[in-house]
């Protein structure tokens, strides 16, 4: 037992210790905020501590770990940004010497598979308008479709085929029946492969030269030049198959 002072302070107790003020509450319920207080303390501790395992290593070095770091991780989202947004290959222009000299004797006439190209010129479109003689344009694959043909998937496999093997793939709008200046056909045409990442195909405006040799179907019709300057095959509603695949790899040896 312990008794009062004549200060008004409490006596030790019977076993000497000093008097604590202990207040046991009727309802253990009145705890419940004292509880959660203790509970909120323990937790920040522990987040502490383990935060202090995580960057205890780093900090043996300073702050020359962390600057390194960030710049490495700088470099890999600059490096995967300028992967999928930077420039594409550009394809050979018209100005790439020629693989061969012209075939002395075709054995077909002008358009037709086994003779030479028709003798005329297209505008490549792309940037600047350039005229390019057809018959100088080789090996090469031309393909040729109207604007509207929804035919995306097969001009980018035909043109990815054909960048596989170095060869120049020649995309020509099909304006038959229609007078569309040049720049409104580039635009059509970049509408049309728009979307698709295979191949980097070289846009080009027919001046009817084309149009009158092959008289290509409504879908894609693709025309294989060997670098002799003949005319290899002439595919309508075009699509790559081992075949084609084929005839495009070989190209540039016949």
């Amino acid at each position: 037992m312990c008794g009062v002072r004549p200060d008004g302070d409490p006596e030790p107790d019977d076993y000497g210790l000093p008097h604590v003020d202990v207040v046991v509450p009727d309802d253990a319920r009145e705890l419940e905020r004292d509880v959660i207080a203790y509970r909120r303390e323990i937790r920040r501790i522990r987040r502490r501590a383990r935060l202090l395992r995580l960057l205890g290593p780093l900090a043996r070095f300073g702050v020359g770990v962390p600057l390194l770091a960030g710049a490495v991780l700088v470099a890999l989202v600059s490096g995967a940004l300028m992967t999928f947004f930077g420039p594409r290959p550009t394809p050979r222009t018209a100005a790439t010497p020629t693989a061969a000299p012209l075939a002395p004797s075709p054995s077909a006439p002008p358009g037709r598979i086994g003779g030479w190209m028709p003798d005329g010129r297209i505008e490549l479109i792309e940037g600047t308008v350039e005229a390019a003689d057809l018959r100088g344009l080789r090996p090469a694959v031309f393909g040729i479709a109207a604007t509207d043909c929804g035919c995306a998937q097969q001009i980018a496999d035909l043109s990815g085929r054909a960048q596989q093997y170095n060869l120049r793939f020649y995309l020509v709008a099909d304006t038959r029946g229609r007078d569309v200046p040049v720049r409104q056909t580039l635009k059509d045409l970049q509408a049309l492969v728009r979307g698709t990442h295979t191949g980097a195909p070289q846009l080009a405006a027919d001046r009817g030269h084309l149009m009158a040799a092959f008289a290509p179907g409504p879908g894609l019709t693709a025309v294989l030049v060997t670098s002799d300057g003949l005319v290899r095959d002439i595919r309508r509603h075009a699509a790559l198959d081992p075949v084609l695949a084929d005839e495009i790899k070989n190209l540039p040896f016949r």
